[in-house]
Formats: structure tokens, C-alpha cells, sequence
């Protein structure tokens, strides 16, 4: 089955969600109207086009109009849900407490515990899918075109953080399987819906990966840039790269106590060296809890170091808050 018809199937069983998608048929109807005009106008197009009726220039006035920004406002859309219902998804099965009971009374996930695992192993196969569809449909606009437009498109998108594969949802949905995953094993109890999404140490440095679809297969490297170290109470920084959070804050020249959200905009990665990406910083608690259970031994020793550390940085800035409240400084 081509993928487009697959893709068209996936999406209309979830019809009912109302989850927003790729539209594969429209986008590549943009691609054909061009491609017929050359074929009309053949003394109006390059060489390479007049040879073969079915491409058109590099740069094309019709399909870079209304194909790349169609594609752009898709993409905002698939990610927009996915984060979203990721976030509320995540956010449930974290909340204990009288908080979790409110938010079960509230609707904001209908079902029981099954439910939940389910619709996390849903909205993964959403993302894989949707990345897989753009990946596919750039593809075609390359092909056509005889050009990279397609592939530099990805690239603008992926530093615009419109890519749904650098979503940090992504990783704490795939760490949440595993997690789930070891905890239903352990009770006997577990469904069958884990295949696919696993944690790999290689040489004593771990990554995960997640393998749905043949055609696509994600590793996410685990090893902090800055300590070059496992990830430690690990965040993600806007642009997707992960760190330690006390390696990140370091970066960001603030304090743990300022917090990552405090950095100035020139504060930049110190992987991929772009600013503004410490105010939309993610907590990365699913993983967290992984590594803790995976990892043992190092996490109780970092932990150990860490708690010396946050308290020295917490008692330093309380007094320097004391000196300034005294003006003395």
C-alpha cells in the first residue's frame, strides 16, 4: 500500500479526535498544477524542465507560494495538538493525590488506566506518522523540482522548532512506555502495547530509541554535552538538545535558584549556539524517573554530589539577597 492512501487511512480512523494532519492530497495537487502548466507552456521553462514535463524551476513562484506555507501552517497545527494533548496526557499520570482525582473528575481523560496507556502509545504513532509525511511529501517537492528546497525547508522548520521529532513530548511519551512498560511487567499485568520503544546502553551510554514504522526508526542520545556525563534531572531546551539541569543552568549563567526561565535572550546552547531557547526549557520527568530506575547506582552517587552543590548555590544567593536587603552591596 502507497503511503499516502495508509496515511489517509490513519487519519480518518481518527476522525473522531479531530486531530489535525498532513494534507498529502492537497499538497500534491499544488505540485501537479505546476507541473501542467510547464507542460502547456513548455517555451516558458528551463531545459532540464522542457526535457521532463514533470518538474518545473528550482524556485517557483506557484508551489513556493502557496506549497511551503500550506505545509508551515499544517506542521503548526500537528505539532500544536501533539503537544498539547502530550503535556495533559503526562500531566495526568504524574498528579497524585486529590490533584489526580480532580483531574480525572474533570474529564481530561476519559477511561481507566489502560485508556491512558493507550492513547500514549496513540500519540506517538501520531508524531512518527506526521514526521514520516513530511519528510515524504518534501521529498517529492525535490524531486519534482530537481532541487533541495524540500530539504532546506526541513532545516528552516527544524530551527523554527516546528519539527515534531525535536518535540521534548516526544521523549518523555517514549520514556513513559518504558516506564509503564517495567512497571505492568513487574505486576504481571501488562498489555502488549509497548513494541518498538526501548532504552539502549551502549558502552555505558544510554539513549532511547523508537521504532514504529519501517521507514523511520528515532535514537535520542542521553549523554549531557556540557559533562559529557549521563543526563541528570534532565531538561530540554527549546531547540530539542537535552542537558543536565544543573549543567543547563550553569550554561545559562544562572543560578538553580533564578532557575532556567531567568536566562537572558542572548543566552544561547552550547550545542547548536542558538539564543532564546531557555524560556520554553521542559522538565523532562518521565525521563527522569527512567534513568533513576535504570541507572541506580550513578543516580544515587550524583544525587549525592548535586544535593552539595544546590545547597551551597541556595545558601550563597539568600545571602546575597540578605546583603542587597541591608545595602550593603
Amino acid at each position: 500500500m502507497k503511503f499516502c492512501k495508509k496515511y489517509q487511512e490513519y487519519m480518518q480512523g481518527r476522525e473522531g479526535k479531530k486531530l489535525p494532519g498532513v494534507g498529502l492530497k492537497n499538497l500534491k495537487k499544488i505540485l501537479k498544477r505546476c507541473s501542467r502548466r510547464h507542460s502547456l507552456h513548455p517555451q516558458k521553462a528551463p531545459l532540464h524542465v522542457v526535457d521532463n514535463p514533470h518538474t518545473c524551476p528550482a524556485h517557483c513562484s506557484v508551489c513556493d507560494g502557496s506549497f511551503f506555507p500550506s505545509l508551515l501552517e499544517e506542521m503548526s497545527a500537528v505539532l500544536g495538538c501533539f503537544n498539547k494533548q502530550a503535556q495533559k496526557l503526562l500531566g495526568l499520570h504524574l498528579a497524585s493525590g486529590f490533584q489526580k482525582y480532580l483531574m480525572w473528575f474533570k474529564g481530561k481523560l476519559q477511561g481507566n488506566h489502560v485508556a491512558l496507556i493507550q492513547e500514549g502509545k496513540d500519540l506517538v504513532t501520531y508524531a512518527l506518522i506526521n514526521a514520516i509525511a513530511i519528510r515524504k511529501i518534501l521529498k517529492k517537492y525535490d524531486k519534482i523540482h530537481l532541487s533541495t528546497q524540500g530539504q532546506a525547508f526541513k532545516s528552516q522548520a527544524q530551527r523554527m522548532h516546528m519539527e515534531i521529532l525535536q518535540s521534548p513530548w516526544l521523549c518523555e511519551l517514549i520514556a513513559f512506555h518504558i516506564n509503564m512498560r517495567e512497571t505492568k511487567a513487574k505486576s504481571g499485568k501488562g498489555p502488549a502495547l509497548f513494541e518498538g520503544c526501548s532504552l539502549v546502553i551502549t558502552d555505558g551510554k544510554p539513549s532511547l530509541s523508537c521504532e514504529r514504522f519501517d521507514s523511520i526508526k528515532l535514537d535520542i542520545d542521553l549523554t549531557c554535552s556540557i559533562c559529557l556525563d549521563t543526563v541528570f534531572d534532565p531538561v530540554s531546551l527549546a531547540c530539542g538538545h537535552i542537558f543536565c539541569y544543573m549543567c543547563a543552568c550553569s550554561a545559562a549563567s544562572v543560578t538553580i535558584v533564578d532557575g532556567l526561565k531567568a536566562a537572558e535572550p542572548k543566552e544561547k546552547c552550547p550545542l547548536c549556539r542558538e539564543a532564546r531557547v531557555y524560556e520554553g526549557t521542559v522538565h523532562l520527568d518521565e525521563l527522569n524517573i527512567l534513568l533513576s530506575r535504570s541507572c541506580p547506582e550513578y543516580w544515587a552517587q550524583r544525587l549525592q554530589t548535586e544535593r552539595v552543590e544546590r545547597v551551597q548555590q541556595a545558601k550563597e544567593h539568600w545571602e546575597s539577597q540578605c546583603r542587597a536587603f541591608m545595602g550593603m552591596e
